[in-house]
């Protein structure tokens, strides 16, 4: 069996400086997206995809010439944000965030280095957001990055109401396919189309 560890001199820490000890949020949200880029990618609608976690390999184990097995890996810098590709010409890259508190969402899951990210991709031209979802609520938000980073950088307290996303965001419907059409709030937002 592989191991997978994070170095002790690497640790994530949100953009207020709290490390952050949460594993495995959002992997429903990420089912979702994956096979929501999945459906636009084989209707030839955008090309996004999932970014893959960078790893450093450590130690391999060869039981026999063909059989060579990772038994010691790292997790190297962090990785940016979870999404990028290109729709209509344009760069897309966003992050997607889960959150089982209904009332609040916890600043301290986004991450500073994400923040950055996010900023220069806007800077650069490119139309970059975030995907949050209220998973006790089943309710999912594009916000657009600009927006959701002026409120954190701006905001004393450590969460974000429900409320604010329900004014700011953009409630993404869910279907079955695709499961979450986030590109139809793109239209409306980045280049100014109807809903229809």
């Amino acid at each position: 069996m592989s191991i997978v560890k994070y170095p002790t001199a690497v640790v994530h820490q949100n953009f207020h400086g709290v490390k952050d000890q949460h594993t495995n949020r959002g992997m429903r949200l990420e089912a979702d997206l994956n096979d929501t880029n999945k459906y636009y990618r084989e209707c030839d609608k955008a090309l996004i995809y999932k970014k893959p976690t960078p790893v450093q390999v450590v130690r391999v184990d060869y039981p026999a010439r063909n059989k060579a097995k990772i038994v010691e890996a790292y997790y190297k810098t962090p990785s940016t944000t979870d999404y990028n590709g290109i729709y209509k010409g344009r760069y897309i890259d966003f992050e997607a965030k889960e959150t089982k508190n209904k009332a609040q969402f916890p600043i301290g899951i986004i991450h500073s280095h994400q923040i950055m990210h996010l900023k220069k991709v806007h800077k650069h031209g490119g139309i970059g957001f975030f995907v949050i979802r209220f998973s006790l609520r089943n309710e999912t938000f594009l916000v657009d990055a600009p927006l959701l980073i002026d409120k954190i950088e701006h905001s004393s307290k450590s969460s974000i109401p429900y409320s604010w996303f329900q004014e700011h965001g953009h409630l993404i419907q869910e279907g079955y396919i695709p499961r979450l059409d986030y590109l139809k709030i793109v239209d409306l937002l980045y280049f100014k189309e109807d809903k229809t």
